[in-house]
C-alpha cells in the first residue's frame, strides 16, 4: 500500500541520523508523493535531492498488447512510443534473466521525468513482483522480463547516456524465497521468528476452527467475542484496536459478512458505526470511507472492524491493527499468509500479540507459506515470543552508586608547513603485490607448479589519470587545496610525471602509498586524553512509574523473594528481579553468589536502554559510531576490588564487534583499577567463574 511509505516523509530522521543534519535535509529534501494516478512527476530537471514516491503502474513501461488500425497508425502520438534499449541480444539484464519483451514500449510523463535527474537511486518495495507473477518458473523454466525489470533497466540506459548512472537498486520484500531458493540478490535477511522474538513484531495468537468456512455468522461470533472480550475499553498510544476481516468476494461481503458483522456487533451491543467496509467499489465505499481507511492508525478513529477484499494485504501499516480473521479459502495461497501478517506491526514499547482467526484449510496454507517463505511451520509461529512474559522489575533501596574513572580523548588534525621537498621513495614499494601471477598446476599436487610464473597484469581494469585528475583525486581525498597539491607533486623528488606514471601503472598505489604519504606530510595529529572520576547510579529512576517493564523468560528470573536466594539478598539484587537472557548468564549469577570471595553481585545487563549510567561507549568497527555497551555483571570483591564480567556465546567471542567492546571496557577497568573479564558460555556452564 502506498500510503504506508509515506512514513518516509514524515518519519523523525534525528532517529537514526544526528540531529545537526536534520535541519539541512529537511531543507532539501523534496518529496514527491504520487499517490492519484493522475499525478504528474514535477521534479525539477537535473535537480538534486528528490524523493519521490509512486506506486509502478504509472511508472513501468507497458507492451502495445492492442493491434493498431491503420487511421490510429496515422495519427498516432509517437510521443508516447519507446524505443527500448535494453531489449537486444547483447544486453545483459540486470539479474541475469532472458529478455523476450516487445522493443515498442508506450512510455509515461513519470518515466520520461525520471530519465531527467541526476544519480538515480531505486528502491522497490515487495521487490518479489519485479520476478514476474511466476516467480518458480522465472529460475528455470520461464525467463521473461517483467515491465518493472524492463523499465529499471532502461531508467538506467537512458541515465548511461545522459552522463549519469542509476547509482543503486534496493529491492525490499518479507518473502525472499522461491520454493527452497533465495531470490537473486539476496545480501540480508531478517527472519520472522527473530523479529518476533526481538520483539520487532507482535507475537501472535493464531486460532485455527474445523467446519467453519461455510458458517460465516458463527466465525464472525467467534472471532467478535473473542477480540472485544480481550481489547474492550483499551487504547494503545492513543489508539483503539482494530480487527480485520478479509472476504473473499464482495457479494460475500454484502450477502453474508457485513450482515453477520453488525448482528454479532447489535448482540454486544457495539455501535455498527464502529464498522468500516473498503472493497473498492465505489458505490460500497466511499470517498469518507477511504479517508477514515487512511487514518485507522491515529487517535482520531473511532473504527475497529475493518471488512476488506482485497486490500491491505501487503504494504498496510497499520499499528493498531490486533487482529485478522479469513474463513473462506481464497484464490491465491499467498494471500492467507499477507492477510495474517498485517496484525503483527509492532506498538508501545512493551510487545503486544495480534489475534489471527483461520479456518482449518487457512492453517494448512498458512503452514505451508510460512514453510516455503520463512522456514518455519504455524507452530513455530504461536511458540514465537511466547516464553516471554512482562515482568515489572522495581528498584531495591537504596540505589547503588558505583565510582570509577572515564577516559576522555580529543584528536586534532593540524595543518604542517612543508619546508622541503617530498620523497615518495617508490623503490620501497612493493610493487609485485599489485601484479596479477599466473602459473599452471599438476593436478596431483595443486602445490607444485608446472611452468614458470606469468605476469597477467595488463587484464586489470586500469583507470588512466592525467595531471589534472590526479591531483583532483588526492585532494578530494585529503580536502585540501587542489593548487597547493599539483605544487607538492611537481616540487617531490620524483616529479609530477613520474608519478603520473606510476599511479597509471599500479592505481593502488596512489591509495596504498602516495595519498598515506602526504597524509603524513600535511598533517599532525595531536591526542589529548583526560581521565576524571565520576559516581554513576547503576540503575535511574524510572520517570513516569515506579517500576520497568521487561519482557523475560520466565525459566530464567531470579527474584530476591524466591525461596532459592533469600540468604543472597544482602548479596545482590539491586533491583527485585534479575531477567537473565541466557542458561549461562543465570548459572554464572548461582556460581558468583555461593563464592566466598566476592562480596556483592550486580546483574547489569538486563537495562540496556538508558535506564542505566554503567555504560561503556565504544566505537562499532562495522558502522565507525560511537555505540553504547551495558556488561552482564558488575562485581564487587571482599578486598574492595571490582570485576566487570561479560558472558558470550562461543560462536560471538570472535566477532569483532564483541572484540571492540572487550577493548574499551578494558580501557576503562584498567583506568579505574578494576578488571575485566569475558566468559564463553560454554565455560560458564563448565564451572568457570572468577578463578
Amino acid at each position: 500500500m502506498l500510503y504506508s511509505l509515506r512514513e518516509i516523509e514524515t518519519f523523525d530522521k534525528s532517529l537514526v541520523i544526528p540531529p545537526e543534519y536534520v535541519t539541512w535535509l529537511d531543507s532539501n529534501l523534496k518529496f514527491h508523493f504520487l499517490d492519484e494516478t493522475g499525478d504528474a512527476l514535477n521534479a525539477i530537471e537535473n535537480s538534486k535531492y528528490n524523493i519521490i514516491i509512486s506506486n509502478t503502474q504509472k511508472i513501468i513501461l507497458k507492451k502495445q498488447h492492442k493491434q493498431k488500425s491503420a487511421s490510429q497508425e496515422l495519427f498516432a502520438d509517437d510521443s508516447k512510443t519507446y524505443k527500448a534499449k535494453s531489449l537486444n541480444k547483447d544486453y545483459e539484464d540486470l539479474y541475469g534473466f532472458d529478455i523476450d519483451t516487445d522493443a515498442d514500449l508506450l512510455t509515461n510523463q513519470r518515466f520520461a521525468k525520471l530519465t531527467r535527474l541526476k544519480q538515480l537511486g531505486i528502491y522497490v518495495d515487495e521487490a518479489h513482483h519485479v520476478f514476474g507473477n511466476a516467480l518458480a518458473q522465472d529460475f528455470g523454466l520461464k525467463k521473461s522480463a517483467t515491465s518493472l525489470r524492463v523499465t529499471i533497466n532502461e531508467l538506467a540506459e537512458n541515465l548511461k547516456e545522459a552522463g549519469t548512472s542509476v547509482v543503486g537498486c534496493y529491492n525490499y520484500t518479507g518473502t525472499p524465497y522461491v520454493g527452497s531458493r533465495l531470490l537473486p540478490e539476496v545480501v540480508y535477511a531478517y527472519g520472522l521468528r527473530d523479529a518476533i522474538n526481538n520483539q520487532y513484531l507482535k507475537k501472535v495468537d493464531i486460532q485455527g476452527f474445523v467446519n467453519i468456512k461455510d458458517k460465516t455468522l458463527a466465525f464472525v461470533r467467534l472471532v467478535v467475542n473473542e477480540f472485544w472480550q480481550k481489547y474492550n475499553d483499551k487504547t494503545f498510544e492513543g489508539m483503539l484496536p482494530k480487527l480485520a476481516f478479509f472476504g473473499s468476494t464482495i457479494d460475500e461481503v454484502q450477502s453474508e459478512l457485513r450482515p453477520a458483522l453488525e448482528q454479532v456487533l447489535s448482540e454486544l451491543n457495539i455501535p455498527s458505526s464502529k464498522i468500516l467496509v473498503n472493497v473498492g467499489d465505489s458505490s460500497i465505499t466511499t470517498n469518507d470511507d477511504l479517508r477514515e481507511f487512511k487514518n485507522l492508525d491515529s487517535q482520531a478513529s473511532e473504527k475497529q472492524f475493518i471488512i476488506l477484499v482485497n486490500k491491505g494485504k501487503e504494504g498496510w501499516n497499520c499499528r493498531s491493527l490486533f487482529g485478522v480473521a479469513l474463513h473462506r479459502e481464497p484464490k491465491s495461497k499467498v494471500f492467507v499468509l499477507q492477510a495474517t501478517m498485517r496484525c503483527l506491526r509492532a506498538i508501545e514499547p512493551m510487545q503486544q500479540t495480534g489475534m489471527v482467526f483461520l479456518s482449518d484449510e487457512n492453517i494448512k496454507i498458512l503452514d505451508a507459506e510460512l514453510q516455503e517463505n520463512f522456514r518455519m511451520s504455524v507452530d513455530d509461529l504461536k511458540k514465537s515470543g511466547v516464553d516471554k512474559q512482562q515482568i515489572e522489575v522495581k528498584i531495591v533501596p537504596p540505589p547503588v552508586k558505583i565510582r570509577f574513572k572515564k577516559v576522555r580523548k580529543l584528536h586534532q588534525l593540524k595543518e604542517k608547513v612543508i619546508s622541503e621537498e617530498i620523497v615518495f621513495d617508490f623503490d620501497k614499494v612493493d610493487f609485485d603485490k599489485y601484479k596479477i601471477i599466473g602459473s599452471h598446476r599438476n593436478i596431483h599436487d595443486i602445490s607444485k607448479k608446472i611452468s614458470k610464473d606469468k605476469d597477467f597484469s595488463e587484464y586489470k581494469e586500469k583507470r588512466e589519470f592525467s595531471v589534472f585528475t590526479l591531483t583532483a583525486e588526492i585532494a578530494r581525498y585529503l580536502q585540501f587545496n587542489p593548487i597547493e597539491i599539483k605544487s607538492i607533486l611537481s616540487n617531490s623528488a620524483e616529479g609530477l610525471e613520474e608519478i603520473v606514471s606510476k599511479v597509471n601503472e599500479f592505481n593502488e598505489l596512489l591509495y596504498d602509498w602516495i595519498i598515506p604519504k602526504l597524509f603524513n606530510e600535511l598533517f599532525e595529529l595531536e591526542s589529548f586524553e583526560k581521565t576524571e572520576e565520576v559516581e554513576v547510579e547503576l540503575v535511574k529512576e524510572p520517570k513516569d512509574k515506579d517500576f520497568y517493564s521487561i519482557n523475560a523468560r520466565v525459566d530464567l528470573l531470579a527474584t530476591m523473594d524466591d525461596p532459592k536466594y533469600v540468604s543472597f539478598k544482602e548479596k545482590s539484587f539491586h533491583l527485585d528481579h534479575y531477567c537473565f537472557d541466557s542458561k549461562p548468564e543465570n548459572h554464572l549469577f548461582w556460581t558468583l553468589l555461593n563464592d566466598d570471595k566476592i562480596k556483592k553481585v550486580w546483574f547489569t545487563g538486563m537495562l540496556t536502554h538508558g535506564q542505566s549510567e554503567f555504560v561503556i561507549n565504544y566505537i562499532d568497527p562495522i558502522s565507525n559510531t560511537v555505540r553504547s555497551y551495558y556488561p552482564d555483571f558488575l562485581v564487587q570483591l571482599v578486598d574492595g576490588s571490582y570485576t566487570i564480567i561479560e558472558v558470550k556465546g562461543d560462536n560471538m567471542i570472535d566477532d569483532e564487534v564483541v572484540k571492540a567492546k572487550a577493548d574499551y571496557a578494558h580501557q576503562l577497568a584498567v583506568a579505574s583499577n578494576m578488571n575485566y573479564l569475558m566468559l564463553k558460555g560454554s565455560d560458564v556452564l563448565n564451572g568457570a567463574g572468577l578463578n
